[in-house]
């Protein structure tokens, strides 16, 4: 955990002083951090917090006390006992000398269960999540929910459920789903239209940037067979989009805690979760499209 002090916030604060602050990351830990200092703004390209203010450093030490306190041996020894005596059986779980380490297939359920776990961290290099055995109970608790996911994202058993959907009503839904998003138009609620080239959360694509309406009014049967879970009783219009570039979403910051969704639910200012999973995705694709165009331009024989 560092912090050090800074004349100047990151790019994109209007702030000009306060302190760039990092700690180990887990979902509580930055949720508590946040209510604490509600002007905190993360930066991906110093990888650490910013809190602006010429006393941040002085109240993220005092901040740093409260919060860690109580993550001491002896909790972690209490852990230990706790696992030892009712301990989880499972290949997903391994226990280590200080810490327990899960290792599954990807699945978000798993990701947002375990985001939930008191200290969990995820090891990006090792690639397994790292959890102290002072959070070994509260992991019990969801180890349930952690390992039924796991056994249905093994690569056999996606593919036995690939098989069986084959030619099935879900299977149909999803690929006029495909067909629609294909088309890179969404329902926006015609008093309530989101800025442009700006990138916004909605609930049926993920972030998009929207770039423009011509007005055109959506029409009910269009509504209810492929966005049912908009809001009736609207007038919609058709807005174009396109998905976020992975540079644009590095500079959008997320939304402030309880600041509300905007658009009526139907777009919205994103978390820093929902940032956070768009950056990765688009960081993956662009490296994908990287590495096909280098094959494409790589001579033959």
């Amino acid at each position: 955990m560092v912090s050090r002090s800074s004349d100047e916030g990151p790019r994109g604060h209007d702030e000009q002083s306060g302190t760039t602050v990092s700690f180990p990351y887990d979902r509580m830990t930055v949720e508590h951090f946040r209510k604490s200092f509600p002007r905190a703004r993360w930066s991906d390209d110093l990888k650490a917090w910013f809190v602006p203010g010429k006393t941040a450093a002085r109240r993220f030490d005092r901040w740093r006390e409260r919060e860690f306190a109580g993550s001491d041996a002896y909790a972690d020894m209490r852990g230990k006992d706790a696992c030892a005596f009712d301990p989880i059986v499972s290949q997903y779980l391994t226990l280590r000398e200080h810490h327990l380490e899960v290792q599954t297939p990807f699945s978000r359920t798993i990701v947002e269960e375990l985001r939930q776990v008191p200290f969990a961290s995820w090891d990006g290099d090792r690639r397994v999540w790292t959890i102290p055995y002072r959070s070994y109970e509260d992991l019990r608790r969801r180890w349930a929910a952690i390992e039924d996911a796991a056994r249905r994202n093994e690569p056999e058993a996606r593919r036995q459920r690939q098989a069986e959907n084959r030619g099935s009503a879900r299977e149909r839904a999803a690929r006029i789903r495909a067909t629609e998003r294909r088309r890179r138009r969404h329902p926006l609620p015609a008093d309530q239209l989101p800025p442009l080239e700006v990138p916004v959360m909605t609930a049926a694509f993920g972030i998009l940037v929207f770039i423009g309406s011509d007005g055109e009014l959506v029409d009910p049967e269009t509504l209810a067979a492929h966005y049912p879970d908009l809001p009736a009783g609207r007038a919609y219009v058709w807005g174009r989009w396109r998905p976020a570039e992975h540079s644009e979403l590095i500079k959008t910051w997320p939304a402030r805690p309880g600041s509300g969704a905007k658009g009526g639910g139907i777009w919205w200012q994103p978390t820093l979760d929902e940032l956070r999973a768009a950056r990765k995705a688009a960081r993956a694709l662009e490296r994908r499209l990287d590495r096909a165009a280098a094959a494409k331009s790589r001579p033959s024989g």
